[in-house]
């Protein structure tokens, strides 16, 4: 064999374990990006959008107002409710005279059918005509219809009434939610709705990020799973960020896909990665779609 044939030989084997040691050595960081879960804050009734009390780009606390629906129609509806519930106010407070109506009625229908007993007995021995045994059982059944009467009429009343109370409760409430406060504290990432504009009931009209819904994104490769367990701590590192910071892994995908060729190189493309997301420690200062730059965990 020709010297010139041994030196190719020798470089290629050289180059092929150079290759095969870079193909097992794992990566010592992951490129990901910080993404948000916003919170898309809508009205519960449609309405014409009568006040916006804030902008894009605006912080705010837990409770701040955030928007109000023009309230017009609503108070309307609530008015009406009031109205009905004054009128079955007024027949409430003769509950207690339905109340008496129930008890006389009761108290009737003891004696009627004492008396039918008494006639049922004697009318066996012929003490009493058969037409006396006759009109005591009418008058037995027309108590029992009285009572019942006086009870459905007295149930109805009470049925009436708490529908118009709770018709007049949920018009307030109505009312009340027409005023939108912020569930907590953060930021406003959009505006879909200003002044003016009519809204539907589920339709956002601002977008609130709070501080604890960003999160990181970066896929790891299978080899590395084991180590990628919920809870678990990673240290990441980004632009403008003073040092590096630490975040807990959240999430884990438990199928596995072809990496993205956005965030990784083509050579590693056909490789199969997993999801992972993880909560940073200190959010302060990540925006979404911010990239950064995770080491995985020792």
């Amino acid at each position: 064999m020709s010297n010139s044939r041994i030196t190719s030989f020798a470089t290629i084997t050289v180059f092929a374990v150079f290759l095969a040691a870079c193909a097992e050595k794992a990566p010592t960081s992951f490129n990901g990006y910080v993404e948000a879960e916003l919170l898309y804050l809508a009205p519960q009734d449609a309405g014409v959008v009568k006040a916006l009390n804030v902008r894009e780009g605006d912080r705010v606390k837990a409770g701040d107002l955030l928007f109000t629906l023009d309230p017009t129609r609503l108070s309307l509806v609530a008015d009406q409710a009031t109205a009905s519930a004054q009128g079955m106010g007024a027949r409430a407070q003769d509950d207690g005279a339905l109340a008496k109506q129930v008890a006389e009625a009761q108290a009737a229908l003891v004696l009627a059918e004492q008396t039918f007993r008494r006639s049922r007995d004697l009318v066996k021995d012929g003490a009493v005509a058969r037409e006396k045994y006759d009109a005591d059982a009418a008058a037995l059944a027309a108590a029992k219809a009285r009572l019942d009467r006086a009870k459905a009429e007295r149930a109805a009343m009470l049925r009436d009434w708490d529908a118009m109370n709770a018709a007049t409760r949920l018009a307030e409430q109505r009312l009340a939610d027409l005023e939108t406060t912020a569930p907590a504290a953060g930021s406003i990432e959009r505006i879909y709705r200003r002044p003016g504009e009519v809204v539907a009931v589920g339709d956002p009209v601002v977008a609130l990020l709070p501080p604890e819904n960003l999160k990181l994104r970066f896929f790891a490769p299978e080899r590395l799973l084991a180590s990628m367990q919920i809870g678990a701590t990673v240290k990441f590192s980004c632009d403008g960020c003073a040092s590096a910071r630490t975040a807990k892994i959240s999430f884990v995908a438990s199928e596995p896909q072809f990496t993205p060729p956005v965030i990784y190189s083509l050579d590693e493309r056909e490789k199969l990665v997993f999801l992972v997301e993880a909560r940073p420690d200190d959010p302060s200062g990540l925006r979404p779609g911010l990239p950064v730059t995770i080491e995985p965990p020792k």
